[in-house]
């Protein structure tokens, strides 16, 4: 090859070496993991808004609970989205706009938005779930014993996980029907550009029950968002 092409080579190579750096099994995965884990907690503090789903397993028949809640999350704080809540064995999928300290939602059989107390249905205010301190970007500094585990791929994206746990009174503000003074198991996943992207806890979240287990997904970073009361 002649010293053109062999320049020419290294041109045409850099960029794919650079992508592969990026896409490889490194980045935040290579941290320390209390070091990961704030400056996830840094990301989630600072996006203005995201995509966010906290989901069930496995939860006890005839418990009164959050099965599940997907929405919109913002830093205002505010949440809007829908939240299922399992009550006399009934799963009712409740519209919700939650915004200045207050909680709407459209109950089953109405068609209008009216204040409701999310505590009634064993449910959190969604929208405390971006709080700084006792939403769920505070899990990621308040987990103990954290150890790096596997790296694995959703898409092009790398995850690292790391695991540790929690004390319930870092959970219970999140999730009411966790028990304040129990311990959590909590594994979170990691991508590259140190975002959380999910957080999953086992434990003591009903009292009298088995350990169920929790998933938090979280998407679309820097979603902008305003929410408004309705």
């Amino acid at each position: 090859m002649t010293p053109r092409n062999r320049a020419l080579a290294a041109v045409l190579l850099l960029p794919l070496t650079a992508l592969a750096a990026c896409t490889g099994e490194s980045g935040n995965g290579d941290g320390d993991p209390a070091d990961v884990l704030s400056t996830a907690k840094a990301a989630l503090d600072e996006t203005t808004g995201v995509h966010l789903v906290l989901e069930g397993r496995d939860l006890p028949k005839d418990l009164t609970g959050v099965v599940k809640a997907e929405g919109v999350a913002t830093h205002q704080p505010g949440f809007e989205g829908d939240v299922t809540v399992r009550i006399q064995g009934l799963e009712p999928t409740i519209a919700i706009i939650a915004v200045d300290g207050l909680v709407h939602a459209i109950l089953p059989f109405t068609s209008k938005y009216t204040p409701v107390d999310p505590g009634d249905y064993g449910a959190p205010d969604p929208a405390a779930l971006m709080d700084p301190t006792s939403g769920i970007s505070g899990w990621l500094t308040a987990a103990t014993d954290v150890k790096k585990g596997d790296q694995t791929r959703d898409g092009s994206d790398v995850l690292t996980t790391y695991s540790g746990t929690l004390d319930g009174a870092n959970v219970v503000s999140a999730i009411p029907s966790a028990d304040d003074t129990g311990t959590f198991e909590v594994s979170f996943a990691i991508d590259d550009e140190g975002h959380l992207r999910t957080a999953t806890l086992t434990g003591p979240f009903y009292d009298g029950q088995p350990d169920v287990t929790y998933d938090v997904t979280i998407t679309e970073y820097g979603t902008d968002k305003e929410i408004s009361a309705p």
